[in-house]
């Protein structure tokens, strides 16, 4: 009986094997998110007033018009933005903190303060340059709760 067996082994022919499907290594995670120009833009920016205080933003954080902040369509949250106003030479760092206007046409909303330190009140809209500055996220600016 092992005589049969052994010669049903030698007489059984190999079948060429399919080569195994090779598995792609995903996508490299870049380190870092892409990061958006530091290019200075020009946008047509507005204000939040009193009336949103203490309202949460995107970030989650509440809206104070006493702070330096804005919102932005563009720029991620935590970036921080320096704004000029071209016709004053005023400009002013803002953080990045919520995500708007949301009105057609306008690209930035202020904190009233920004707005105010900017010279835009009166206006209500006005066309500002937009520079970002930093990559990473900005830390709440505190200068309103005390100073040395």
């Amino acid at each position: 009986m092992s005589l049969v067996l052994a010669a049903s082994c030698a007489t059984r022919q190999e079948l060429p094997q399919a080569p195994l499907p090779v598995a792609t290594a995903p996508a490299p995670v870049p380190a870092t998110p892409p990061q958006v120009s530091t290019k200075p833009r020009t946008v047509r920016a507005s204000f939040q007033g009193n009336e949103q205080a203490g309202h949460l933003t995107a970030n989650g954080e509440r809206y104070n018009p006493d702070e330096l902040t804005a919102a932005s369509k563009v720029y991620p949250i935590g970036s921080t933005l320096i704004v000029t106003n071209p016709k004053t030479g005023k400009s002013v760092k803002v953080r990045v903190n919520d995500r708007g206007p949301h009105v057609r046409g306008r690209s930035l909303d202020l904190s009233a303060r920004a707005a105010e330190e900017l010279g835009i009140t009166d206006q209500g809209v006005a066309r500002l340059k937009v520079k970002r500055v930093a990559s990473e996220p900005a830390q709440p600016d505190r200068s309103t709760a005390s100073s040395p």
